[in-house]
């Protein structure tokens, strides 16, 4: 297996020189390895040193200081074939290092290997831990970490001199060197960028291991880590303190990370006297924060997202939300479900009383919270974006009635980030910190929008957006000329620890109880963009396979009452839908060749490459990077002729690959994007 070292730096000119040196040793032995340095926008001489050093090694130089796990995240895209050896920049290796945790990771079982650390001295360094629980905290806190050691019911560091010197397995260990293997990092994910600094590697081994890879220590293998910044500062040693708290709320819940603050808060008010460290603690710990801010940070300004959905009847998938969840780890957001593009009227628009019906009772929820720091409105609108007058009214009732919840949620000088252009009225005079025109279609090609009405007030935005964020690459090049530097592209995200297979026994009882092979589709069955002809033909001329359709529909489904192959199942909850696609044999993405198309990025298209499951596409121009795991047709014989291809020869690529194809995509990572965009 080839093997990637991954070095994360910031402000590091005065020790990765000698880390870099000690790798080339180390790797002088290893064939098919290489060295990744991932700088977090370092102001010193690092990346200097490291072009000097290690001339060889790919350099991932970030625009931002997005913590620990954003880098070692950055690392893992950088290297998606590779087992990954994490160092910290103040790690010397010893030459056989290297060589001996490789061969601890290839005992049966094994996910993560560590070595035996020491500090400058030859100071042996206590780097194996147990879970943290509030029970552990507490013993730590009365009797001292070290006392506390000593019994394993009472303390998380492990103490015992004879553990350090023979090979086994811990629970986790600290962060500063630790192997991964390609199978357990696919299996585990991504780190949780949240946490900023510390506590993420905690979590992450922590995960690890309940999928069954265990966390192997190596004595043999030597390492010298420098360290001691936590130590002695307060920033830091504060927030290592309060993640502690917040990683067992992550993992068992409120009542659990209550009792775990206060096991700390005890822990830091006994040791008040030794120093400023523990008063700063003490202080973070009662001025709560869901998730750390980054260290010298000023105040940060919440976000409010015009969204083009709404968050109480459609797919949750959609970028708008999926971005403003994880936004809500990072600031305040209050979500403005969808204002409409026009009234539905028989004639131009399908299901019309339902429709009308769903959004009232949108509307009658006003306000809700569905998750810590993250906020739903439905404003009541007048949507009759065709007439001047009405326009102006409605964007003065729409901007009282948002202005009035922002207020009393604290955004008064938000980040505006508008998905659909009727938004436009509403925002041009609101105090904002910066806007976002989140161009993810072009929606003047809507069938059931005013064109000229909608196209105008997308040229609003196009001329007076801070950011343009874009999804499609063809339409960017399309409104370059317009959006200048001010164009950004945007890729779609994936929720990969969301859109994993699920065994057969998790699959609903429904989707289970259709015969196989089953052809499948989930997400919305709108007639403007889903080929329903090309769904005929696959019904027609493959009887022998299931087409499962999951998904609410705007186009009669009578049409396939003929088809005993065809199971339109409606509309699932998104919590289901991984558990839905598990049972997929196939999946299919059957759009229409029209221009709403050719300027789209189907989000799904990166959740069935989680699910990994191989997928036949209608072409589209952002499956230009897809091929290799795609197959693509150019007509509807061409589509079905791939449907037989994949049901008799499977995957273009294994399982594992399609769903490591897209692991580096998280919405965690593209929302770091976003932010760093706005606060540039």
């Amino acid at each position: 297996m080839p093997l990637a070292v991954v070095v994360v730096t910031y402000h590091s000119a005065e020790v990765v020189e000698d880390c870099l040196k000690s790798v080339a040793v180390a790797l002088e032995s290893i064939p098919d390895s290489r060295v990744v340095v991932v700088d977090n926008a370092s102001g010193d001489d690092t990346l200097e040193i490291v072009a000097r050093v290690a001339p060889h090694a790919q350099v991932v130089a970030r625009t931002s200081n997005d913590g620990f796990a954003a880098g070692v995240n950055a690392g893992f895209a950088a290297a998606p074939d590779c087992d990954v050896l994490v160092l910290n920049p103040d790690v010397r290796l010893h030459r056989d290092a290297i060589a001996l945790l490789r061969a601890a990771l290839a005992l049966p079982g094994t996910g993560v290997a560590v070595p035996r650390l020491a500090g400058v001295d030859g100071a042996p360094q206590l780097s194996l831990r147990r879970t943290p629980n509030p029970l552990r905290a507490l013993g730590e806190a009365v009797l001292g970490g070290t006392r506390a050691g000593r019994r394993e019911a009472l303390g998380e560091v492990v103490v015992e001199p004879l553990r350090y010197e023979t090979a086994g397995t811990a629970d986790w260990a600290t962060g500063a060197a630790w192997l991964i293997s390609r199978e357990a990092r696919e299996a585990t994910g991504v780190l949780e960028e949240r946490y900023f600094l510390y506590s993420e590697e905690t979590e992450y081994m922590l995960r690890a291991g309940k999928r069954g890879y265990a966390i192997r220590y190596e004595p043999r293998a030597r390492a010298v880590h420098i360290g001691g910044e936590q130590s002695t500062s307060p920033v830091l040693w504060s927030m290592a303190t309060t993640n502690r708290v917040r990683m067992v709320r992550e993992r068992n819940g409120r009542l659990a990370a209550f009792a775990m603050w206060c096991a700390v808060l005890l822990n830091e008010l006994l040791r008040v006297p030794r120093g400023v460290k523990h008063r700063k603690a003490v202080g973070d710990l009662l001025r709560w924060r869901r998730w750390p801010a980054r260290p010298g940070a000023g105040p940060e300004p919440g976000w409010v997202c015009f969204s083009a959905q709404d968050w109480w009847y459609h797919n949750r998938a959609h970028s708008d939300f999926q971005l403003m969840r994880s936004m809500a780890a990072h600031r305040r957001v209050l979500v403005v479900n969808s204002i409409g593009m026009r009234m539905p009227t028989r004639g131009n628009s399908t299901h019309v009383s339902r429709r009308i019906l769903r959004k009232l009772r949108s509307v009658a929820k006003f306000v809700r919270r569905p998750m810590p720091e993250f906020y739903v409105m439905s404003p009541l609108p007048l949507p009759f974006y065709g007439s001047p007058l009405l326009r102006r009214v409605n964007a003065v009732l729409v901007r009282a009635q948002v202005r009035l919840v922002a207020r009393a949620l604290g955004l008064r000088t938000p980040v505006i980030m508008v998905t659909i252009p009727t938004a436009w009225d509403v925002v041009a005079p609101m105090r904002r910190h910066r806007l976002v025109f989140n161009r993810s279609d072009r929606h003047s090609d809507f069938p059931e929008a005013d064109r000229a009405s909608i196209e105008a007030l997308e040229n609003q935005l196009l001329a007076h957006a801070d950011h343009v964020v874009y999804v499609s690459q063809a339409l960017m090049a399309e409104e370059l000329p317009r959006t200048g530097h001010r164009a950004h592209f945007l890729d779609h995200g994936v929720d990969v620890d969301h859109f994993v297979a699920r065994p057969q026994h998790e699959w609903p009882d429904d989707v289970r109880s259709i015969p196989g092979p089953r052809i499948g589709f989930f997400g919305a069955l709108d007639d403007f963009v889903v080929d329903f002809d090309l769904l005929e033909r696959v019904a027609a001329e493959l009887p022998q396979a299931s087409l499962v359709l999951i998904g609410d529909a705007t186009h009669p489904m009578e049409r396939f009452a003929k088809y005993p192959n065809v199971h339109w199942l409606g509309f699932r909850r998104y919590s289901l839908i991984p558990a839905y696609g598990s049972a997929f044999d196939v999946a299919i993405m059957p759009w229409q060749d029209n221009d709403w198309i050719k300027r789209s990025n189907p989000i799904k298209l990166k959740e069935y490459l989680a699910l990994g499951l191989p997928v036949v596409s209608t072409d589209f121009a952002e499956l230009a990077g897809y091929t290799d795991r795609v197959r693509v047709a150019r007509g509807h014989a061409e589509f079905v002729d791939a449907l037989r291809a994949t049901l008799a020869a499977g995957p273009l690529l294994p399982p594992a690959a399609l769903r490591a194809s897209v692991h580096p995509h998280s919405w965690h990572a593209r929302t770091r994007t976003l932010l760093s965009l706005t606060t540039a």
